[in-house]
């Protein structure tokens, strides 16, 4: 039999109460929170045993679960998605919160891949949780390639752009490339990617290479080839998630099952086989958006919450975002104003940095 699907305007004020403190108390201890508690927090005196018969109306209807005999209850996933929806009172940054935020973004002549990274960090420590932050595709024009020989099986790409930015690979290289073969792709790639950005690189260079065939090497065009596989891989360059904290979740981890459910999950996202599951998150609304244990299928597997927000450019458009994980017992209301703020702020300062 499946239990009917509860609205808050289906409850009356008791039950909403109840229902609400409910969830409140489990979200400040992460135990389950008792009858006898209850009736003494309670605005209305009602009796232990009253709170008791409501608590069971909301297990029924799946808002609720008692994890053992007579130890209180807890909300479900349904519930918490309840109460994050209809009930949560998110209020603003705290000052203390605000200030570490600015701090770790005030330096002045980081690069955006510093920025970001600092943004990580600090949104782990402050919360407590973990971070992931999605860097932002680079779209500068490109000024200038050069491939540099570092032992038979590797290779160094070295992509300099207009805006001085440098960003440096390993990748292994073709059997058999030499240095000319490695000059004249060089010299090959420059000649398409002088004003262009990396994209509209990837779209015009196998078409060149198809056309001038006959013109370069069977090296030289492997070699191109291979480089611009590595580029395209969007886990290393066009997207790039950054994770931190992933000790803070096992941490607050209860057994060994949840332990390696979470370690699992910080494989993938850092191994960026979901980045792009991640990135349409982001990319789904503007604001932030709250996941709950198995609504994404991302976190399903660790249990885990996901509070995330995109960050625009100034012309509104979503280049990045910045969010944290942790527990389904997570402070919402402390954490959704963080994660909001730094996006907001995070979206400012790349744009100012000029670089998309």
């Amino acid at each position: 039999m499946t239990n009917p699907q509860p609205t808050l305007t289906d409850m009356n004020d008791r039950t909403r109460e109840v229902f609400r403190r409910v969830v409140e108390g489990y979200l400040t201890s992460g135990e389950p929170v008792g009858s006898r508690t209850l009736t003494r927090s309670l605005s209305e005196k009602v009796s232990a045993a009253t709170v008791r018969n409501v608590m069971q109306d909301l297990e029924y209807l799946g808002l609720l679960d008692s994890p053992h005999v007579s130890a209180g209850r807890v909300p479900t996933q349904q519930g918490l998605r309840m109460f994050v929806d209809s009930l949560l009172e998110v209020g603003t940054v705290a000052p203390e919160d605000q200030e570490r935020i600015d701090a770790t973004l005030a330096p002045k002549g980081q690069d955006v891949t510093t920025l970001l990274d600092d943004v990580g960090a600090a949104l782990s420590v402050i919360t407590r949780g973990a971070s992931v932050v999605l860097a932002p595709k680079r779209e500068a024009p490109i000024r200038h390639i050069e491939f540099v020989s570092l032992a038979p099986d590797r290779a160094l790409v070295v992509l300099v752009f207009a805006d001085g930015q440098v960003e440096n690979r390993i990748f292994s290289p073709p059997p058999g490339q030499t240095p000319s073969s490695m000059r004249e792709a060089a010299n090959f790639l420059n000649a398409l990617a002088e004003g262009r950005t990396l994209s509209e690189l990837r779209r015009n260079v196998t078409t060149e290479i198809a056309r001038r065939r006959q013109e370069i090497d069977i090296l030289a065009r492997q070699l191109v080839e291979s480089g611009l596989a590595l580029w395209e891989n969007a886990g290393e360059n066009s997207e790039r998630l950054i994770v931190r904290g992933r000790g803070n979740l096992i941490e607050e981890a209860a057994n060994a099952t949840e332990i390696e459910r979470i370690r699992v999950l910080f494989d993938d996202l850092e191994r960026k086989r979901d980045i792009a599951e991640f990135l349409n998150l982001a990319e789904t609304g503007d604001g932030v958006r709250i996941f709950i244990g198995s609504e994404n299928k991302l976190f399903s597997l660790s249990g885990s919450s996901l509070v995330v927000s995109p960050y625009m450019n100034a012309d509104r458009k979503i280049i990045g975002a910045v969010g944290v994980i942790g527990p389904t017992r997570l402070n919402y209301g402390r954490i959704v104003p963080i994660v909001d703020y730094t996006a907001q702020l995070v979206g400012r300062l790349v744009s100012d940095r000029g670089k998309v």
